[in-house]
């Protein structure tokens, strides 16, 4: 697990865990081993033996972690068992906010060069991504604000920057008070969660950053030890228990297969390296 306990990230590995076990009969520990945007664990995961064993809560950091320099191997260095959800970055203002859409938050930021305040997870995490790819193409210049994860959203609701790139489990109770306001998902297709929402592509801005989570294991694992694994993952992402959970936390049930993870993780991290090197981010 490379994020702290308590996390929606560990509350949701905790759940595909607890579907596996029972799904395999067997006994499966999360350990939590944060830090250096994902590359403490999966530093630690590519050490062990490739025999199932050690499994790593695998996502889009794999591939910024590396291009960061926060560690030295890539996703090569491991094998794909299967994509579990999706989440959606997503723009997101308070609910008394003066804009009512991201076109009228776009404008602002043209006719304010430097003014706007964009609040995320920190320097190099997926929510910052995905602000930079979004105001870049967009032609915008905001002042770009990372926080740490717990004080993200407190930024938002007490008035320190104007508008948030955050995924939305972390604000499911706040949309629903009205206390924030949604304005876009940089996704390809609307969120299920969010039908209401259009994406940025609807409203002429072509960005989409899916956040994907799924397992993996250290290279060289047996064919038969990433297949028994991967039935385990779709018994337990399909299943009744896990989508209305998933609904619960604002999170995207989307199963893949071994092959297709693998193919998603490999073309993502071509379009993720050519990212961060346009904004300095690549080591």
């Amino acid at each position: 697990m490379l994020f702290p306990a308590g996390t929606l990230v560990d509350v949701t590995a905790r759940l595909l865990a607890e579907g596996m076990a029972k799904n395999l009969s067997a006994n499966i520990v999360v350990v939590n081993r944060p830090g250096a945007g994902g590359a403490i664990g999966y530093r630690h995961v590519v050490a062990q033996k490739p025999d199932g064993h050690a499994m790593v809560w695998n996502s889009n950091s794999i591939s910024t972690a590396f291009h960061s320099g926060q560690m030295a191997v890539d996703y090569r260095a491991f094998d794909p068992v299967a994509r579990v959800l999706v989440e959606s970055p997503i723009v997101v203002i308070k609910g008394d906010a003066k804009w009512h859409s991201l076109r009228d938050l776009i404008t602002e930021g043209k006719s304010r060069p430097g003014a706007l305040t964009v609040g995320h997870s920190g320097i190099g995490s997926h929510t910052h991504i995905s602000s930079v790819a979004l105001f870049n193409t967009a032609g915008v210049s905001v002042i770009d604000v990372p926080y740490a994860a717990s004080q993200v959203v407190p930024s938002l609701l007490g008035g320190h920057v104007d508008a948030l790139i955050q995924l939305p489990g972390a604000l499911t109770s706040h949309t629903k008070s009205g206390a924030v306001r949604v304005l876009a998902a940089l996704t390809t297709i609307r969120d299920p969660a969010l039908p209401d929402v259009p994406t940025a592509k609807e409203q002429g801005i072509d960005v989409a950053l899916e956040a994907w989570r799924g397992i993996a294991l250290p290279k060289g694992a047996p064919k038969h030890v990433v297949a028994a694994l991967e039935q385990a993952i779709r018994k337990t992402v399909e299943s009744p228990e896990f989508g209305k959970a998933a609904e619960r936390l604002g999170i995207r049930p989307a199963f893949a297969t071994s092959a297709e993870f693998g193919a998603i993780i490999a073309k993502e991290d071509i379009e993720l390296e050519r990212l961060m090197r346009s904004i300095g981010l690549k080591k």
